[in-house]
């Protein structure tokens, strides 16, 4: 398995264009989502209390659930990037 900041540079390759994730949640669950880096549309610009990037977490924006998530960066088992399998 990657290191979390290399899953972290596959993901940010894709800057504004949709992508499919697939990890494994707090609860023990595995989630595939379909989201999006950057979107800014209903963010109220207070920013968050803390870094999720320290924590191996990273925000985004999901397509089918039309809200905010957090990716666990650590537990990611398949990645997709403009059909490309990248993990």
């Amino acid at each position: 398995m990657k290191d979390f900041r290399e899953t972290l540079a596959e993901i940010q390759k894709a800057e504004n264009t949709i992508f499919s994730v697939t990890f494994k949640k707090k609860d023990g669950t595995m989630r595939t989502m379909v989201a999006r880096l950057n979107v800014k549309k209903g963010v109220k610009g207070t920013g968050m209390a803390y870094n999720p990037i320290e924590k191996g977490l990273l925000p985004v924006f999901d397509m089918q659930k039309k809200g905010f998530r957090m990716v666990n960066l650590n537990t990611v088992t398949e990645l997709t990037i403009k059909g490309e399998d990248v993990l």
